[in-house]
């Protein structure tokens, strides 16, 4: 029954007040009738027998008459009964009815409401009667309402509207729709109060996702149980090139690259009829042909029975995300400038083969290859010439070996290459022949030709370590023993290799502690004038002693001192030790009194202007720069850039005398004498150790100290430990010299006795 047949019968009060004042009473009064008869046969004359006759048919009728009041009587209740049980039903109706009942004057004044309105409302009946419904109403819909009652009483049909009631105690704020219809006492109402809350909430939800579905970045295309579409939205149209109208009613195959193979499609249906969802990748094809890769997501929608009733399908082209991602992928695993793995991807194929050898149970070899002299072909080819030769290197390494090997770079001229599933050790040793063999061959470098070789280290999983680290290690170590070896060779880890790397590591552990705790000491040896055998210069040397270990040679620890850095803070150390011992002995003993100290070409390569901290100390001692001599070696003039050339002339301005030392070991060039003011030259002691009258020896001796005097150079023999060498060194022309036969390096205070004693 519709709202409006609802008001054609709903008043139940009126109905109850117009049976109360007319209620049917039965005919049950006999005796009027007889006395009507009883009249009627007083006026007419009529025989006893007829009237006897009459007064039966009469009285027949009566009681016939009597019979059919009664039964109406009976009726009559009957339907009394019915019109209190209906009045009952529908005042039951009217008060639990699941919508809001009011009664409403002109004036919006609440007369009547059920018990559903006044729950809407927030208050008990009670306390509703006579209160004007406006109240309830919120400031926004209040002049809707009042345009809604006029509405209702000016034309005599069923209006309706929309209203938000105010929020109460325990009650929230409701949406209603509100309809109502005059009644023919013009003075009041009938409405009709609907909770529409949910209704609207469902339609904003409805409305909200719309604009989601049509304003979402991801295409969206819906299809029915047999798979054709149902529509799409805009996204679907940007990025396929199908517009709505061309899309709805084709297969969901209208994208279908054929990209994809059979066992592909039968894999993503199995998982949506089992599960109802799918996602991953997949290529398909836009209207003007163009493929492209999507990222997609299927959902499936399922009707009361759990039959399928829609597709739900969703995508985003991915194919530029891919291709960035590839990209950082690449960058992330590969080398730039040779295409091989770099150090990232080169540790994830190592453990992944050294897993996979441990499973087949069959070795692998990894080999560790640095270039030799790879630095003089960037200084004089330059880093372009460098890179050529790094790439072809590259390649002529994958040329030599297998499909399954890993050749990587790791940085630099450093590559490394794996070598999986050795079932015979001999093809470790041809490969490295054949590397050795192939890296000797002359580079072309855009016009400019090249040779470098290699030098290999090999180490052997599980044989030498069953550790990734320990490997590299080992590999590593066997490398730089096929350097010491000569370069241009290949050299396998040996456990001996291990125990010197132990040692070494011990050693510069040690060294960080050995400063701060004071372990280091300088000893000093005298260089003699050879002519008077006076002592007027001293070479400082370093001594560590050990705490534990005790006496360590500085041939052990200065190469990891220079290596590590530590050399020069050390350095540091010595100059100052060495600055203050020479101002005491300047005046103590000779005011020309002159000390040598040794300096590491790790030292000059320090940025700054370290050197300026000497001038400044020595002038704080009251010290010209004569009083120390820098003694440096041949190796570092050979290298000697803008940083170092600087620092040495710094010294000659600055008074300190330069002399290089261990002269005619290595390669020895007259143009750097001249060209950095030399003022000593040691010779080594390799050249005096053997000298005898008639020894080459003497005769190489007698050329340096000619051509060093030509050039206005003193010059200092080590080694001297017998009488003979002095004499001949002596003969020779040389100025001065330093060795056992004069004084083993001593300390300062058995250094000091040796000045005394020659004073007295």
């Amino acid at each position: 029954m519709n709202f409006y047949n609802i008001l054609k019968y709903w008043d139940i009060h009126d109905i109850l007040e117009i049976t109360r004042d007319k209620k049917i009473k039965p005919f049950t009064d006999t005796n009027n009738l007889r006395r009507h008869a009883e009249q009627q046969l007083t006026q007419q004359h009529l025989t006893l027998s007829d009237i006897e006759a009459d007064a039966k048919k009469l009285l027949h009728e009566l009681q016939v008459h009597q019979i059919e009041l009664k039964m109406q009587n009976e009726a009559l209740l009957i339907a009394q009964a019915e019109v209190e049980a209906n009045l009952k039903r529908y005042t039951e109706l009217y008060d639990m009815a699941p919508v809001g009942y009011l009664t409403l004057g002109r004036d919006g004044t609440i007369h009547q409401i059920n018990l559903k309105a006044a729950k809407q409302l927030g208050l008990f009946r009670a306390q509703l009667k006579q209160q004007r419904f406006s109240i309830f109403i919120s400031a926004d819909s209040l002049s809707v309402f009042n345009d809604f009652l006029s509405g209702v009483f000016a034309g005599k049909t069923a209006q309706s509207c929309e209203l938000t009631l105010l929020p109460l105690e325990r009650c929230p704020t409701l949406i209603v729709q509100i309809e109502a219809i005059a009644n023919d006492d013009d003075q009041t109402c009938r409405v009709i109060l609907v909770d529409i809350t949910e209704r609207k909430g469902n339609e904003e939800q409805l409305e909200l996702a719309n604009l989601v579905y049509q304003a979402i970045g991801e295409a969206i295309m819906v299809a029915d149980a047999d798979n054709r579409i149902v529509t799409v939205n805009p996204a679907f149209t940007e990025l396929t090139g199908y517009t709505l109208q061309e899309a709805v009613g084709c297969s969901t195959t209208l994208l279908k690259s054929g990209h994809q193979n059979e066992g592909f499609y039968q894999i993503m249906w199995h998982a949506l009829e089992t599960t109802g969802h799918w996602q991953g990748e997949i290529w398909n094809r836009r209207k003007n042909g163009e493929t492209y890769l999507e990222w997609l997501t299927i959902n499936t929608v399922y009707d009361d029975q759990n039959n399928v009733r829609h597709r739900v399908a969703m995508f985003s082209d991915i194919t530029d995300q891919k291709h960035a991602e590839q990209t950082i992928w690449q960058q992330a695993n590969f080398d730039s400038l040779t295409g091989l793995p770099n150090r990232h991807m080169f540790y994830e194929r190592l453990a992944q083969e050294m897993k996979k050898s441990q499973r087949m149970g069959l070795p692998l070899a990894l080999l560790f290859l640095d270039l030799d002299h790879f630095k003089d072909v960037n200084d004089t080819l330059g880093h372009g010439k460098g890179d050529l030769l790094l790439k072809e290197m590259a390649q002529r390494l994958l040329n030599c070996v297998r499909s399954t090997d890993t050749v990587a770079r790791l940085g630099g001229d450093e590559f490394t290459i794996i070598l999986p599933e050795l079932h015979e050790q001999d093809s470790i040793e041809r490969l490295a022949q054949d590397i050795l063999c192939q890296l000797t061959k002359p580079f072309e470098l855009a016009g400019e030709v090249a040779y470098v070789s290699v030098s290999i280290g090999i180490t052997l999983y599980p044989e030498d370590t069953d550790n990734i680290d320990v490997l590299i290690k080992n590999a590593d170590q066997a490398m730089y023993a096929a350097k010491d070896q000569g370069r241009n060779r290949r050299h396998y880890f040996t456990i001996s290799m291990q125990e010197a790397a132990l040692t070494r590591m011990r050693l510069i552990n040690d060294l960080h502690d050995a400063l701060a705790e004071r372990q280091f000491r300088l000893a000093y040896q005298p260089i003699v004038e050879l002519t008077t055998g006076a002592i007027r210069k001293a070479e400082a040397l370093i001594r560590w002693q050990h705490p534990t270990c005790g006496l360590i040679s500085p041939a052990e620890f200065i190469p990891v001192a220079e290596a590590t850095g530590m050399i020069i803070d050390i350095g540091e150390w010595v100059f100052r030790e060495a600055a203050q011992q020479t101002a005491q002995w300047r005046t103590e003993h000779y005011d020309d009194f002159q000390i040598s100290i040794n300096k590491s070409p790790v030292q000059f390569q320090k940025e700054g202007n370290g050197h300026l901290a000497w001038f400044d100390h020595l002038r704080e001692l009251g010290m010209p720069g004569q009083s120390i001599v820098v003694e440096i070696t041949e190796g570092l003039l050979m290298d000697a850039g803008a940083l170092i050339t600087g620092q040495l002339l710094a010294f000659r301005d600055a008074g300190i005398q330069v002399s290089l030392d261990d002269f005619g070991t290595g390669y020895s060039s007259l143009s750097y004498l001249q060209k950095f003011d030399i003022d000593y030259i040691k010779i080594d002691q390799s050249f005096t150790r053997n000298l005898s009258p008639t020894a080459n020896d003497l005769a190489l001796c007698e050329a340096i100290i000619v051509m060093a005097h030509k050039l206005a150079i003193k010059v200092i023999a080590e080694g001297i430990e017998t009488q003979e060498q002095c004499d001949l060194l002596t003969a020779a022309g040389c100025d001065y010299g330093q060795g056992y036969l004069f004084s083993r390096p001593v300390s300062a205070d058995e250094f000091n006795k040796l000045l005394v004693a020659e004073r007295h």
